[in-house]
């Protein structure tokens, strides 16, 4: 390909290549694959200016993940969720009219700010900040605020039942370098159930290929879920509570009982519709690639394929399969 040099000051034939790059990011290094230009003529290497990759966007993304904050576009599904502009949701948190706009564009946000950021997405904490900053937006649209976020607040209730279920654990290998995260964990499962529903087997061959593929890519889970290893393949740890929380106590699933060939089989069926926004793009593309890939596959055929996998084949029955097995699975992604 034909290109300028800077190098050279002249256009020259230009060959693309990648290198991997790492970033010191608040004092922990991270490495990223980055996409450069080499000159033919005097091998000077540079930044390719129409390649939409940004490695140090791409680190900052890693970062953010293995530390549990929130991304950009997190961010911006936030405040577009309520229909705030990013002074309306400024003058809420009490930030300066600039930060949230360089939060939103990439800018690597404080430790502080995601805190507050993250508390102001449940919406009991948004509630009282609609209520102690009644100055922040107008009236009219403040009352309207306050009257959606308050019918949102049997969702957090049905995340605080999950904790009790599920405990808390620090993040580590077992994990994919993150706490359990139980909204997020609650809304997979509705998206994969869906109103047509799914069995249970098939499942938990989901949310485990799900987690385990977003960490080989991208080095994190989506969920913090921890994976047992059981006789009919990887399930999500204290799985059974954690359905019967959603189903029993929540109402958030349906169970039908539905004939599967000779057997009768648990089919669960979403009753509310997922939350999609708490998820990134890379995560959004996860789910949905998991779900397609095995859109025909039944719960035997699943469970069979996850027999084969090298975390299932090296752990010991009931034992908790560590996310370093995630770099054998290839689901085409």
């Amino acid at each position: 390909m034909k290109g300028f040099c800077p190098n050279c000051e002249k256009e020259t034939s230009l060959e693309q290549v990648v290198r991997e790059e790492t970033f010191n990011i608040r004092g922990e290094p991270i490495t990223v694959k980055a996409r450069l230009l080499r000159c033919s003529e005097c091998g000077e290497e540079f930044d390719d200016p129409s390649s939409p990759d940004d490695a140090l966007v791409e680190a900052y993304r890693i970062y953010r993940s293995r530390k549990d904050m929130l991304q950009p576009e997190e961010i911006r599904g936030f405040r577009r969720k309520y229909h705030l502009s990013q002074k309306e949701l400024s003058d809420l948190l009490g930030w300066g009219g600039a930060t949230l706009s360089r939060y939103e564009n990439g800018a690597l946000q404080s430790e502080a700010h995601d805190r507050l950021l993250r508390l102001a997405t449940q919406s009991e904490n948004l509630l009282q900040l609609l209520t102690t900053k009644p100055k922040a937006l107008e009236e009219e649209k403040r009352a309207k605020l306050i009257a959606l976020v308050s019918l949102e607040n049997p969702v957090s209730s049905m995340t605080d039942l999950c904790e009790e279920v599920v405990g808390g654990y620090d993040p580590d290998i077992f994990s994919g370098y993150k706490p359990m995260d139980l909204y997020k964990f609650i809304q997979a499962v509705l998206f994969f159930c869906g109103k047509e529903g799914i069995l249970k087997t098939k499942l938990n061959k989901l949310l485990f290929y799900a987690d385990f593929t977003h960490f080989k890519h991208y080095s994190v889970s989506i969920t913090g879920a921890r994976y047992a290893r059981l006789p009919f393949g990887p399930v999500p740890n204290k799985y059974n509570l954690l359905y019967a929380t959603l189903t029993d106590e929540t109402q958030a699933l349906r169970v039908e009982e539905r004939p599967v060939f000779d057997y009768v089989g648990e089919y669960y069926v979403a009753q509310v519709k997922p939350d999609l926004t708490v998820f990134s793009a890379s995560e959004l593309k996860v789910l949905a690639t998991v779900k397609e890939y095995f859109e025909k596959f039944g719960s035997k055929e699943i469970s069979e394929f996850s027999h084969k996998e090298k975390g299932y084949l090296d752990t010991e029955n009931a034992r908790l399969i560590s996310y370093k097995h995630a770099e054998s699975i290839n689901l085409g992604l």
